[in-house]
């Protein structure tokens, strides 16, 4: 759902990492196996700065499966659940009052870069009306 194409291209004596939909996502190797290793992190940072503005998550464009990096299943839940928020006009103050929660709760929720345990983020995606599964394939 959220797997972006990724450019990686040579750059001098290091390999530049780009994503055409993020533009804000760029990250270097010495290589193109290091280049892939820094790609998620600055996917991960650049989406973090759309969810701290409150910009939408922009939507992956399209190409090959092995021309794609995608954040950790643990972000991919997360940015699902504020891309429901935003779509939905949902507030943080809503789901805290919907759940019971304080606002730091919430925050940490959203918070791209928090080890959340996914029990609560299971409890706020329900709250939401998501459904959460995971698919696993080769």
């Amino acid at each position: 759902m959220y797997a972006y194409p990724v450019y990686l291209e040579q750059d001098g004596d290091s390999v530049l990492v780009t994503f055409p939909d993020i533009p804000e996502a760029i990250t270097f190797g010495a290589d193109a196996d290091e280049a892939r290793l820094h790609a998620q992190d600055a996917l991960e940072t650049a989406l973090e700065l759309y969810v701290e503005a409150r910009r939408p998550i922009p939507v992956p464009g399209k190409c090959s499966d092995e021309q794609r990096v995608a954040p950790s299943l643990l972000v991919q839940a997360k940015l699902a659940i504020y891309a429901t928020m935003l779509e939905h006009n949902i507030r943080k103050a809503d789901v805290a009052r919907r759940l019971g929660w304080h606002m730091p709760q919430v925050d940490r929720i959203l918070d791209l870069e928090h080890a959340s345990k996914m029990p609560q983020i299971e409890q706020v995606a329900a709250s939401l009306g998501i459904h959460m599964e995971i698919n696993l394939s080769k």
